[in-house]
């Protein structure tokens, strides 16, 4: 491709710490040692060339075969490329491979990109959209509605799409947005609780479980509407949720952010307790669900800034990160109990990916050189690990403690498309713009 005009920047970059929180000079000096430490014989995984080019090489992986030219997306992937399990589509990778190709196209001034998005976001509104219901399909096979169960979880990624759309100027209005918004406020939104409810079966059953994923997920997707549409009511519920499972929920369990609650959103401590390795519902505290917590806050306080984000930013990273990363094989593993005892040391892609953008993210905020050590210790351990230097994107979903692959899948309909990948760098960005 020929080499575009810079393009405008994708979000507005962090400001510089106050001055109530700005380095002393010793500090800006660990920081440079950090740097150079941490990069010696490796990428600058700081700079801004560096992350432009790995999601490029991300974004290259999936431009050759993910377009499906019935409809949106081919979502299951061998490492190599080969597809499988061909006409299953899930609406989260739907929907994160339409924000992936907006982002990317936006960023790198790829109007190819972003057409790619523009087709990906027509099947969620001409093949998952069920007009007669006024729903979206959760699962389509052979471009046939499957699983019609609403998941607020899936709402949260489709809203987040049609942001995506907006900000890369695919779409000229909000009227979408405003659509999903409007679904999602009279289907799941449980006002007294300051949060979302998360099932509502085929038949239109609300079920009684409760759970932070869906939550945190609906928290980001109302950032990046608001960042899109500047409209003020999503960053206002982005404010609710955040406040609700940061600091009023998490005040029940010790500070940290547990899954799983009552209909009344009281914590649930045996949900699962039995099948610690759900891939969607795991028991336990998520280290990668915390940081995903502390990016919310930071990427609110951007906008509203309040003392009590910065805080609770800090202190969920701080406590996730002391206790899961794995200082004999590197990385962050999956989830620890009550006890601050691991009950799942797999290591996940996502969890890595998150928490770069986390680290980073606090280190612009607070000026903090140990975030920046952070930083580069997950870049590290994720370049040697992780990413796939053969054919683009990260190796799967997830890897034992040492480090071997499970199996040789890359991407799957429903659990992996390099969104958190992708959208990281994105994220880190922010916080280096340079």
């Amino acid at each position: 491709h020929p080499a575009p005009e810079p393009p405008e920047p994708l979000f507005r970059p962090l400001p510089p710490p106050s001055m109530a929180m700005k380095r002393p000079a010793a500090a800006s000096a660990a920081s440079g040692a950090a740097k150079k430490l941490a990069t010696a014989g490796k990428p600058e995984f700081y700079s801004r060339a560096f992350l432009e080019k790995h999601i490029d090489d991300i974004i290259a992986f999936y431009v050759p075969r993910a377009v499906d030219e019935a409809g949106g997306y081919h979502q299951s992937f061998y490492i190599d490329g080969t597809q499988f399990n061909p006409g299953f589509q899930q609406i989260v990778s739907s929907s994160r491979m339409v924000i992936n190709f907006m982002l990317a196209g936006k960023l790198l001034g790829r109007k190819d990109l972003i057409d790619i998005g523009r087709h990906g976001l027509e099947y969620l509104e001409k093949g998952h959209w069920l007009p007669e219901k006024e729903a979206y399909a959760f699962t389509m096979r052979d471009h046939k509605p499957e699983d019609t169960t609403e998941q607020a979880y899936g709402y949260a990624f489709v809203l987040a799409a049609h942001a995506a759309a907006l900000l890369a100027g695919a779409v000229d209005d909000d009227r979408a947005l405003t659509k999903v918004f409007d679904i999602m406020e009279k289907r799941f939104w449980l006002p007294e609780h300051g949060a979302y409810a998360d099932t509502l079966s085929a038949d239109g059953v609300l079920s009684d479980y409760r759970g932070q994923n869906s939550n945190m997920h609906i928290c980001e997707a109302m950032i990046a509407a608001y960042e899109a549409s500047k409209d003020e009511k999503y960053l206002r519920r982005a404010e609710v949720l955040a406040d609700t499972f940061t600091k009023r929920l998490a005040g029940k369990a010790d500070g940290l952010i547990w899954e799983h609650y009552t209909k009344d959103f009281e914590i649930d401590w045996d949900y699962n307790k039995d099948d610690p390795k759900n891939l969607y519902r795991p028991w336990g505290f998520q280290p990668g669900h915390q940081i995903e917590w502390t990016k919310n806050l930071l990427n609110i306080h951007r906008y509203a800034p309040q003392a009590w984000m910065l805080q609770r930013a800090r202190e969920l990273f701080d406590t996730a990160f002391e206790t899961s990363w794995d200082h004999e094989h590197g990385g962050l593993v999956y989830g620890f109990g009550p006890d601050k005892k691991w009950c799942d040391d797999d290591k996940y892609f996502w969890v890595q990916g998150e928490s770069i953008a986390s680290a980073a993210l606090l280190h612009a905020a607070t000026g903090d050189a140990k975030y920046l050590e952070n930083y580069n210790a997950l870049w590290q351990y994720s370049w040697k690990h992780w990413v796939d230097h053969e054919h683009g994107g990260w190796f799967g979903l997830k890897m034992t403690r040492d480090n071997k692959r499970y199996n040789e899948e890359k991407a799957f309909a429903g659990g992996k498309c390099d969104y958190h990948t992708l959208v990281s760098c994105i994220e880190a960005l922010r916080a280096f713009p340079q």
